[in-house]
């Protein structure tokens, strides 16, 4: 009867662990599909196989086991690499025009395309 009840909490513990695992798993994934790799020009962190990218997974994995959140492995990882790193930058008095120039673009394209028209 204890042999029974020690193998079923060892399935219980290891089951436990699993789930842990798979979570966290699932968070580095989901942040290093945000970074660039600095290698592989135009790949992320998640896609490379390089030797940063799979040193930036494990790095990852290191924070999240220290307890940060999503946030501050991103500014760690920004004041480390520079701004360039995130694929999804921060909206800060050094990348408003990276927000603003396709949205001008857009608004001057339109208006183009709406003189050609209304010409003829």
């Amino acid at each position: 009867m204890k042999i029974k009840i020690l193998v079923l909490a060892i399935f219980y513990l290891i089951g436990f662990f699993n789930l842990l695992y798979a979570a966290n798993s699932e968070k580095v994934d989901q942040i290093s599909k945000n970074l660039r790799c600095l290698i592989c020009q135009g790949q992320s962190v998640y896609d490379s196989q390089s030797d940063f990218a799979l040193s930036m997974k494990i790095l990852i994995q290191n924070k999240i086991d220290e307890g940060k959140n999503d946030e501050q492995i991103y500014e760690f990882l920004k004041s480390k690499y520079g701004e360039w790193i995130v694929y999804d930058p921060e909206i800060n008095k050094n990348t408003v025009l990276l927000w603003v120039l396709p949205l001008i673009l857009f608004v001057f394209g339109g208006i183009l395309i709406l003189r050609k028209v209304s010409i003829k």
